[in-house]
C-alpha cells in the first residue's frame, strides 16, 4: 500500500479514537452482532410503495449490513454467491466486477444503481458505505426503465445513526492483501444534523501471482431534518483503484480446456501497467410528507467515472489461424492495448408523489413520478496491436508497440426522460391489483452513426392474493428495455451500439413466512432479442430471441436457538430461436447453468459464548461455452467455512473473523464468458482471511 493509502487509512483510524466533543454525552453505543441473519422486510426495488416485501409481486433478495459484516463480504463477488441467480459475467481479476441475472449479463450503462440510481459498473463498487445490497430479479422497466432483463443490483447508502458509532476493522489475506476501514456515524450537537463517515485503504495481492494493485475510498453522507415533514439528505464518495487486470484463457485449439494453473498471469509483460479507475458521486434526496397519506420525493445522482486500461491482451493463435483461440502446444498471441482517458457522466434524477386514498370503493396506493438520464461516453482511439507471441506454460516477454491511442473525445450520448404511474388497488381484503406503465423517450447520439430517437411504453400488471398475512401468491407480466449491446473487437462494427430492444416476462410466485422461516418460490419466462456476431459477415447484430425459462427457490431463517440455515436454487432452460443459423437455433445460450445452488449454515457454540461457526456450499451445473454448444464447462462445487467470536477488551465490542474460501481447493471454472470471442476465467484457489473489528 503506498503512502497516501496508508495515510487515508491512518487519519480515518485516528478520528475514530477522537472524543466526540459535539455529543450529548461520551457513552458509545455498543453494535451487538448477532447470528440472527433474518430475511429483510422491505427493499426500495420491489416497487414504488412501501408494502413488505412478502405482499410484492416481484423476486427480490436483500444483504443487510448485518450479513455483510458476519459475512466478511468485501465486495460483490463475495456478495453475490449467496443467491443462485446471480452469475460471473466477464468478472476478471482487477478489471471490473461484472454479472448476469437468470442468466441475462448486466448492462454496465444500466443494471448497477446506488440508491435507485444508475451508476457506471465498469469498476469495482465499493461497500464501506453501503447499507444493504438489493437485488430485484427479473424486468425492471417500471421501476427502473432501462435496465438488462435479467434485473437489478442496488447499493442502498449508509446514512447518519440516531446514536454514536465507531467502528474500525482491519483485515489480512492470504498473500499480504491488508485493509483498513472505519465507520463513524451519529448526530451534531443540533440534533436536526446527522452524519455518516467512511473511509477505506486496501493494499491488493490478487491470487493471481502478479495481478496486484492499491485502492482507497473516502465518503460522507449528511442530513438535515428541516422540519418534522421535511428530510434533505446529501452523499458523496470517491475512489480512486490501480490494479493489474488478469486476462481470461481461450480454449486450446479452439476445441479443448485448457489445463492450467488458477494463479497463471497472462498479463505478465515488463511494459504492462495498472487499470487505473477513478469514481466518483454525487447524491441528494428530499422528502416531504405533505399529509399522513401523501409524500412527494426528489433525487438525484451525479456519477464520474475514468479509465485509463493498460493491457497486454491474449487473443488467438495466428500460427493455425484460430480466433479465437490458443494454440495446441499453449502459444498464444499477445496483443498490446492502451485506451486512455474513457469516462462516463450519467446523471439521473426523478421527482416522485405517493399517497394512499380511498375510491369507487377500493382502497388505492397511487405512485406518480417523472425521470430524467443521460450518459455521456467519451474515449479516444486505442492502441490494439499485435506485440509477439507468448506461451501459457512458458511465458515470453514480447515488445511493447510504439504506437500511441488518440486524444480523448466524446463518441456517445445517452438520454432517458420517462413519466410513470402505478395504483394498488385494494380489491379485497386479500386480493390486491398491481398496475402501471412507464412511458420512455430514448435518444442516443454517437459518432459515425445517425442520432436515434424512440418512444416506449413498458406496462406492468400483477395481481396478489394474500390468504394470510404470513402468505401470498401472486402473478405478472411486464415489459422492460434495454440498450444495445456493443459491437466487440475484431468485427466489422467494432464500438457500435444495436437500437434499443424491449423484453417480455411472465412469472409466478410465491411467499411464505413459516415460524420465523422466510420461504420465496418464482417460476418466469423471460424472451428478448439475441445479439451475436454473426460468422458469416463477422457483424454484431441482433436476430432471433433467446428464451430463459426458469423456477427458483429461497429459504432463511431460524430452525433452533443455535442454528440458522439458507438456501438459494435455480434452474433455468435456456435456447436461441429464429435466428436462421441450424447452428444456433435450439442451443442452450451461453455461460448459464442449467441448475446453481447454495446453502449456507451458522451456527452458535452455546458451549463457548460469542463462537460462531458458519459454511457454505455452492453448486454449479455444466455451462455452454459457445453459442454452437460445441465445448461445455464442467460443473463443480465449492465450499467455504468460516467462524467469528465476539468478546469486550477495554470496554470495547470486538469481533475476530476468519475465513477459508474454496476450503477443499478445488480447481473450477467460474465464469465462461462469451465477450471478446469467449473467455473462461477459474475460480479461486483456497483462501485465508482474518479480520479484525473493533466498535468503541
Amino acid at each position: 500500500m503506498n503512502r497516501t493509502h496508508l495515510t487515508l487509512a491512518a487519519l480515518a483510524v485516528a478520528s475514530a479514537f477522537a472524543p466526540a466533543a459535539y455529543a450529548q454525552d461520551q457513552k458509545m453505543t455498543e453494535v451487538v452482532i448477532t447470528a440472527n441473519r433474518v430475511a429483510a422486510e422491505r427493499s426500495s426495488v420491489a416497487g414504488f410503495s412501501d408494502q413488505p416485501l412478502l405482499q410484492t409481486p416481484a423476486s427480490v433478495s436483500v444483504l443487510t449490513r448485518e450479513q455483510l459484516q458476519d459475512l466478511n463480504i468485501r465486495n460483490t463477488t463475495d456478495a453475490v454467491k449467496f443467491d443462485a441467480s446471480i452469475g460471473d459475467a466477464y468478472n476478471a481479476v482487477g478489471y471490473a466486477e461484472q454479472f448476469s441475472i437468470r442468466g441475462f449479463k448486466l448492462d454496465n450503462a444500466s443494471s448497477y444503481r446506488k440508491d435507485g440510481h444508475a451508476i457506471s459498473g465498469d469498476t469495482q463498487i465499493p461497500l464501506e458505505n453501503k447499507e444493504s445490497i438489493e437485488v430485484l430479479r427479473g424486468l425492471a422497466g417500471l421501476q427502473m426503465g432501462i435496465a438488462a432483463p435479467g434485473g437489478v443490483i442496488n447499493y442502498v447508502t449508509k446514512r447518519p445513526t440516531e446514536n454514536t458509532l465507531r467502528s474500525v476493522v482491519f483485515e489480512v489475506s492470504e498473500r499480504g492483501s491488508l485493509l483498513g476501514t472505519v465507520d463513524l456515524g451519529g448526530r451534531f450537537e443540533d440534533r436536526r444534523f446527522g452524519y455518516r463517515i467512511n473511509a477505506a485503504g486496501e493494499r491488493m495481492r490478487s491470487i493471481i501471482k502478479g495481478a496486484d494493485g492499491h485502492r482507497s475510498f473516502f465518503s460522507g453522507a449528511f442530513d438535515f431534518r428541516i422540519s418534522p415533514q421535511a428530510l434533505l439528505q446529501i452523499d458523496g464518495d470517491y475512489q480512486k483503484k490501480s490494479q493489474k487486470s488478469a486476462p481470461g484463457f481461450q480454449l486450446i485449439g479452439g476445441t479443448s480446456l485448457p489445463n492450467v494453473d488458477p494463479a497463471t498471469f497472462l498479463n505478465d509483460q515488463p511494459w504492462a501497467k495498472p487499470v487505473e479507475t477513478t469514481s466518483t458521486n454525487f447524491g441528494m434526496n428530499f422528502q416531504y410528507e405533505l399529509s399522513p397519506e401523501w409524500k412527494a420525493t426528489v433525487s438525484a445522482n451525479q456519477h464520474h467515472f475514468k479509465r485509463d486500461d493498460y493491457t497486454a491482451f491474449p487473443y488467438g493463435c495466428s500460427s493455425e489461424e484460430l480466433w479465437p483461440g490458443f494454440c495446441a502446444n499453449g502459444d498464444y498471441d499477445v496483443y498490446d492495448y492502451r485506451s486512455l482517458g474513457e469516462k462516463k457522466k450519467p446523471l439521473s434524477a426523478k421527482a416522485q408523489l405517493n399517497g394512499r386514498f380511498a375510491a369507487g370503493g377500493f382502497r388505492h396506493e397511487l405512485t406518480a413520478g417523472f425521470s430524467f438520464f443521460s450518459n455521456h461516453e467519451s474515449w479516444g482511439d486505442y492502441v490494439y496491436d499485435l506485440a509477439g507471441v507468448s506461451n501459457i506454460y512458458h511465458p515470453a516477454v514480447v515488445p511493447m508497440s510504439p504506437n500511441m491511442p488518440g486524444p480523448v473525445s466524446e463518441r456517445r450520448t445517452d438520454n432517458e426522460r420517462a413519466a410513470y404511474v402505478q395504483d394498488i388497488v385494494g380489491l379485497t381484503d386479500q386480493l390486491a391489483l398491481h398496475a402501471g406503465a412507464r412511458y420512455a423517450s430514448v435518444r442516443r447520439s454517437q459518432v459515425d452513426a445517425a442520432p436515434t430517437r424512440n418512444n416506449f411504453w413498458l406496462p406492468n400488471v400483477s395481481l396478489v392474493f394474500s390468504p394470510t398475512s404470513k402468505l401470498s401468491y401472486y402473478a405478472s407480466y411486464a415489459q422492460g428495455l434495454q440498450h444495445g449491446g456493443v459491437a466487440p473487437l475484431e468485427t466489422t462494427n467494432t464500438g457500435f451500439a444495436l437500437a434499443p430492444g424491449k423484453s417480455k416476462e411472465v412469472e409466478l410466485g410465491a411467499k411464505a413466512d413459516v415460524n420465523g422461516i422466510s420461504l420465496t418460490a418464482a417460476l418466469y419466462q423471460i424472451d428478448q432479442g439475441l445479439e451475436f456476431t454473426d460468422p458469416v459477415s463477422n457483424t454484431f447484430v441482433r436476430s432471433g430471441q433467446e428464451r430463459h425459462r426458469g423456477l427458483e427457490f429461497t429459504a432463511q431463517g431460524k430452525v433452533t436457538r443455535e442454528l440458522m440455515l439458507g438456501a438459494s436454487m435455480a434452474a433455468i432452460h435456456t435456447e436461441q430461436e429464429g435466428t436462421g443459423l441450424a447452428s444456433y437455433d435450439g442451443k442452450r445460450v451461453t455461460n448459464v447453468p442449467n441448475f446453481k445452488s447454495t446453502v449456507w449454515a451458522d451456527y452458535i457454540v452455546t458451549d463457548v459464548p460469542g463462537l460462531k461457526l458458519n459454511a457454505n456450499w455452492q453448486f454449479a451445473g455444466k455451462k455452454a461455452f459457445d453459442q454452437e454448444n460445441k465445448v461445455f464447462v464442467p460443473s463443480y462445487s465449492v465450499v467455504n467455512l468460516g467462524g467469528s467470536y465476539a468478546t469486550r477488551m477495554g470496554g470495547s465490542s470486538v469481533i475476530l473473523r476468519a475465513q477459508v474460501k474454496n476450503a477443499f481447493d478445488k480447481f473450477y471454472w467460474r465464469d465462461v464468458t462469451p465477450d471478446l470471442g469467449g473467455y473462461l476465467f477459474p475460480g479461486s484457489p483456497r483462501t485465508f482471511q482474518v479480520s479484525a473489528q473493533v466498535d468503541f
